[in-house]
């Protein structure tokens, strides 16, 4: 099966759909998977998303909001629903996607939605939403399957058939002790082929993967990674089973870390929203630009440094150009591959050192290469053997710049506890401009003006 993409004439559909009655609409809808009713919903008016949910089966309304990207505003349709309908969507939610959703709204409309659902569903959702968001506790779904150690085969089964009524699926079956400590796991495979008069506390694996409730979501992604995880439970300070995460939240995790160090590398504000309008974008990154402006002014002052070089041998002024912009791209892949590399796991001083040392010889190596491709059209356009030896030694010394400060500064970053994604690419860009136009100049200066 391949993925759904928004085609023109699915959306022409929906949209003329819309313009009929509810029973045309709906059987228009019922041919659309729920991810594919919310990708439709993109394109649409806040209205129209209104009047399809409630057309909707609550369950498949659910599923279709729990389907939403955040920067849709989910939580903005709940909030305008009918409060009936409201209520029986979010008992349909599992709590973690309750909770993402709901967390959207101010605190008045938290509390509209949550004073009409039942005691033990607000309960939950309130409890949920008293963890941070980017941490496990914000990730977790508090239904999970757990037995007693002390159960046997047949009180054990029936634990679980009881405890899975309320849950659409589950992976993992927890063990834990009369004070709800987690002690380990059991697979239902395992319960199964046990004979009759087998305890849990025979056939459970102790010591699990598990991690503490204010744990980082991205710690926790690493960890299910590391270990192949399809599920991790998540437990209080005293050890005391309190939730699980299931993959697909990391899932979703993954996506936004990877988004939010993109947007960071490029200058732009993680507070930006990818479908935001103008003023939103102006406001998360001029003041980037600004600091940008003023590193700018940093580069212009050292070709100022040089006026007659500049004067005698204009040409150099062309050539410097290259230099500096080739010293950009390459500080920005050294960069790039140095981020990913501490956000998936915490580099040791010698892996660092390698890593510096490997991105100075490979911009050494691309400096080179560059450098005689550059020298020879020097040597061939403008017939001057001494203006290639001057920018193979420019972009040479240029990339080797580009690659100690891509891979070197987001690394001295992280040591000062600074996030690297944020202030990396415009501290590298101010280093390679710099180097650029002096290396390039200075050259000129001492190779070509004095000789």
């Amino acid at each position: 099966m391949q993925s759904f993409e928004v085609d023109k004439k699915d959306f022409l559909r929906i949209k003329t759909a819309l313009e009929g009655d509810d029973a045309e609409l709906e059987l228009v809808l019922k041919e659309y998977h729920p991810s594919e009713i919310a990708i439709l919903f993109e394109k649409l008016e806040p209205e129209e998303r209104e009047r399809i949910i409630n057309i909707l089966p609550s369950d498949l309304g659910s599923e279709v909001i729990a389907e939403m990207d955040e920067e849709h505003r989910p939580g903005e349709l709940l909030i305008n629903l009918d409060p009936e309908k409201r209520s029986e969507i979010v008992e349909e939610l599992d709590y973690d996607d309750a909770t993402d959703i709901i967390s959207q709204l101010e605190e008045h409309e938290q509390r509209e939605i949550l004073e009409d659902l039942d005691h033990e569903d607000a309960s939950n959702i309130r409890h949920l939403l008293s963890y941070d968001e980017n941490t496990a506790g914000g990730l977790m779904n508090p239904q999970l399957l757990c037995v007693n150690v002390n159960s046997n085969k047949k009180e054990a089964l029936d634990e679980i058939i009881r405890q899975s009524e309320e849950m659409e699926e589950f992976y993992t079956i927890y063990v834990v002790d009369e004070y709800d400590v987690l002690k380990g796991v059991v697979s239902i495979k395992d319960i199964i082929k046990a004979h009759a008069d087998v305890k849990i506390k025979d056939i459970y694996k102790d010591d699990p993967i598990f991690v503490k409730a204010d744990l980082d979501q991205e710690e926790v992604a690493k960890l299910i990674s590391q270990y192949n995880l399809t599920t991790i439970p998540v437990v209080d300070d005293e050890m005391r089973l309190i939730g699980r995460i299931t993959v697909d939240d990391i899932i979703d995790v993954m996506e936004q870390e990877n988004t939010e160090d993109l947007l960071k590398i490029s200058g732009v504000s993680e507070d930006e929203e990818l479908s935001g309008n103008w003023l939103e974008a102006v406001k998360s990154r001029l003041p980037w630009l600004i600091i940008n402006l003023a590193t700018g002014f940093l580069a212009a002052g050292v070709v100022r440094h040089f006026p007659t070089v500049q004067v005698a041998i204009p040409a150099i002024v062309a050539y410097m150009t290259i230099v500096t912009g080739m010293g950009g791209n390459a500080a920005t892949q050294a960069l790039a591959v140095t981020v990913r590399r501490i956000s998936l796991s915490d580099l040791t001083d010698n892996q660092a050192y390698r890593t510096v040392l490997k991105e100075f010889s490979v911009g050494m190596i691309n400096g080179a290469v560059n450098g005689i491709i550059v020298g020879a059209f020097a040597l061939f356009y403008d017939g001057s053997a001494m203006m290639g030896l001057v920018l193979f030694l420019a972009m040479t010394g240029n990339l080797i710049v580009a690659g100690l400060t891509g891979a070197g500064i987001p690394l001295i970053l992280k040591r000062l506890g600074i996030d690297p994604a944020v202030a990396s690419s415009i501290i590298i860009t101010t280093f390679t401009d710099c180097a650029g136009f002096w290396l390039s100049l200075w050259l000129a200066t001492n190779l070509l003006l004095h000789h």
